[in-house]
C-alpha cells in the first residue's frame, strides 16, 4: 500500500485531495490511500473574513471526504522529516504523533506577518483567521457600549493592499450598523505606498479613489505605524491618530513548515516548484496554494497568494502526486488567465483581467460577480462522488 499525505485543508489542500482521488478513481487504483491532515475538517473561507458573521464562513468537509474516500486526521503538523518520509503533528488530544508518506502535498497556506511593533499583539486586530476575525467582530459590536467620541468612531487600517482595501471599505457600513447612521464615522488607511492602491496598479486605482471618496475613507500615504496602544496609533513620523479600532493587514508569509524542507524559497517563504509542482530538490514532495512559488505561464508571471491560484495549484499537485505513484504522465501546471475582483464596500467592486489589470467591470456589475465568487465559486463541491471528482480535474480553468 502507498499513502499520499495532504497537509492542510485550505483551498490547495482540499482540491489537492479531491484531484488525487479523481486520478486514482480513473485508474481504478485500490493500493494508494489519500490522507488529509489538518486542525479541523473544514475549509475556512478566508477571502471573506472581513465580512460580518465570520463564524459561519467555513464549509464542512467530512461528508465530502467520506464520499470520495479521503481519510481525514485531525491534527496540526509541526515537523517534516524528508529522509524518513514522515510528518509529525500534535493530535486532537495534544499528543505528538506521526504519519508516513510515499508522496507529500504540502498545502499549509500562509499567515499574516506581525512584526515587532510595540503594542501590535496586544491592541491591534486582524482578519487572518476565523478566531481573530471573530474577535474583531465582537469588538465592533461592543463599541456601542462606549461613550461617544471621535476615537470610538474611528478605525485605522494598517496596510493599503488587497486585504486592507476590502477591510477598510467594509468598515463604514459595519460601524454605522453598530453605532447608528447619525454618527460621524472615520476610516483611515495608513499605507507606506506613495499613491492610493499603489500595489494594485493604474487600472484599479481610479475605482479605489472614487470608492474612498464616496465612503469617506481617508488615506495617509508614505506612512507606517510605529506603535499601537489602546487609544490609537503613532506613526513613524510622530503623527498621532486616536482610534478605538486598529486593524493590521500588512504582509503575508508562507507556513513555517516550508523551512523544514531542503529546497529554495522566495522572499515570502514559498517553495520553488517545477512545472508539475514538485518541490525543487525533493523527489516525493509537492507544494500547492500559498506555499508554492509556481510559474503560471512562460512570460515570467507567478502564482499569488489567492484562492484563484490555490484551487488550480491544488488540482495539479494532487493529480501529479497520484500520477507519480501510478506511473502515468503528470499534468503541467499552467494558469495564464489572471483576474482581480476587488470588493469596495457599499460603492461596489472592480473587476480586471490580465496581469496588467485591464478594467472590465465596476460598481454594481463587478459587485454581483464578486458576490458570486465569494458565495458560490470558491466553495467546495457537494458531497456527491461523481460531481466532486469531476470538479477536481486539473484541466478546468479557475479564472
Amino acid at each position: 500500500m502507498k499513502d499520499i499525505l495532504i497537509v492542510g485543508a485550505g483551498f490547495g489542500g482540499v482540491w489537492g485531495a479531491l484531484s488525487a482521488a479523481r486520478l486514482l478513481d480513473k485508474y481504478d487504483c485500490d493500493y494508494v490511500h489519500i490522507i488529509l491532515l489538518a486542525p479541523q475538517p473544514e475549509l475556512r473561507i478566508r477571502p471573506r473574513f472581513y465580512e460580518p458573521e465570520v463564524h459561519r464562513m467555513f464549509a464542512p468537509l467530512e461528508d465530502l471526504f467520506d464520499t470520495v474516500g479521503i481519510r481525514f486526521i485531525m491534527g496540526t503538523a509541526n515537523r517534516i522529516d524528508e529522509q524518513a518520509q514522515t510528518v509529525g503533528y500534535i493530535d486532537e488530544t495534544g499528543q505528538q504523533a506521526e504519519l508516513h508518506y510515499d508522496r507529500l502535498v504540502l498545502a499549509t497556506g500562509s499567515q499574516l506577518v506581525r512584526p515587532n511593533v510595540p503594542g501590535l499583539d496586544t491592541h491591534a486586530f486582524d482578519v487572518d483567521q476565523i478566531e481573530s476575525a471573530v474577535r474583531l467582530e465582537n469588538h465592533l459590536r461592543s463599541l456601542k457600549d462606549r461613550p461617544c467620541s471621535a476615537a470610538r468612531n474611528t478605525v485605522v487600517v494598517a496596510g493599503g493592499g488587497f486585504t486592507g482595501i476590502e477591510t477598510a471599505t467594509e468598515m463604514p457600513a459595519r460601524l454605522k450598523a453598530v453605532l447608528g447612521d447619525d454618527q460621524d464615522i472615520q476610516v483611515i488607511v495608513v499605507d507606506r505606498g506613495p499613491q492610493i492602491g499603489a500595489a494594485l496598479g493604474d487600472g484599479i486605482r481610479p475605482s479605489i479613489i472614487e470608492a474612498s471618496r464616496h465612503l469617506g475613507i481617508e488615506w495617509v500615504l508614505n506612512a507606517t505605524v510605529a506603535a499601537v496602544d489602546e487609544n490609537g496609533v503613532t506613526l513613524a513620523d510622530g503623527r498621532r491618530i486616536e482610534a478605538a479600532t486598529v486593524i493590521w493587514t500588512v504582509g503575508f508569509r508562507a507556513s513555517p513548515l516550508t523551512e523544514q524542507l531542503t529546497s529554495v524559497r522566495d522572499a515570502q517563504g514559498r517553495l520553488h516548484v517545477d512545472e508539475h509542482l514538485k518541490v525543487f530538490g525533493q523527489d516525493k514532495v509537492f507544494a500547492a496554494g500559498d506555499v508554492a512559488y509556481a510559474a503560471t505561464d512562460d512570460l515570467g508571471n507567478f502564482a499569488v497568494m489567492s484562492c484563484q491560484h490555490a484551487i488550480s495549484l491544488g488540482r495539479h499537485a494532487g493529480n501529479n502526486a497520484a500520477a507519480d505513484l501510478l506511473g502515468v504522465l503528470p499534468t503541467p501546471y499552467r494558469q495564464p488567465r489572471y483576474v482581480t475582483c476587488l470588493d469596495l464596500g457599499a460603492w461596489g467592486a472592480v473587476f480586471t483581467e490580465g496581469w496588467d489589470r485591464q478594467l472590465k467591470l465596476v460598481k454594481q456589475e463587478a459587485k454581483e460577480l464578486k458576490t458570486q465568487i465569494n458565495t458560490l465559486w470558491i466553495y467546495p463541491p457537494a458531497a456527491d462522488r461523481a460531481t466532486a471528482l469531476a470538479a477536481a480535474d486539473p484541466r478546468i480553468p479557475v479564472a
